[in-house]
């Protein structure tokens, strides 16, 4: 499985939904392949936020080695799975999926959790810490019930 995590800057929201599912998977040897990017390139090539790293490294998740990226119309082909944090992304992708298979990939992450409610993850950027940490527990719920289900998934799906 291939999962793909989409926000604006690829700075915060998209590294740190990468980072916990990388570490839940990894923590439960589920193989998968994990990545993140945006759509802005104010920030191509930049480290994560340093807000969201230290949200993170206060629950054990290193995310220093996230280099920043753009969203490519190639993505679509190289991950199965595709999700955005709220309706801004999901629907850039919309207009940029060539075709049903490229939109049946799109799913926004909060749907994992609330399944069909559409419910985005807040932009913590122009908030305080405590804004990252909320998000964080967002983004760590979500990851949980997606964790599960390539759990329970066949070896060579």
């Amino acid at each position: 499985m291939k999962i793909l995590f989409v926000c604006t800057g690829n700075i915060c929201r998209s590294p740190l939904a990468e980072g916990i599912l990388k570490a839940k998977l990894g923590n439960n040897n589920i193989p998968a392949y994990i990545d993140s990017c945006g759509f802005e390139s104010f920030h191509v090539g930049d480290q994560p936020d340093e807000r969201a790293q230290k949200v993170a490294r206060k629950r054990g998740i290193n995310i220093s080695d996230h280099l920043a990226r753009i969203f490519s119309i190639t993505d679509f082909d190289r991950f199965d799975r595709i999700y955005v944090m709220d309706h801004s992304h999901y629907n850039k992708l919309m207009k940029l999926a060539r075709h049903e298979y490229d939109r049946n990939k799109v799913d926004y992450i909060m749907n994992s959790v609330h399944p069909g409610e559409n419910l985005p993850v807040n932009d913590p950027w122009y908030d305080d810490m405590h804004a990252f940490e909320m998000v964080f527990d967002q983004l760590d719920n979500a990851c949980d019930k997606i964790a599960m289900v390539l759990r329970h998934q066949p070896k060579d799906s």
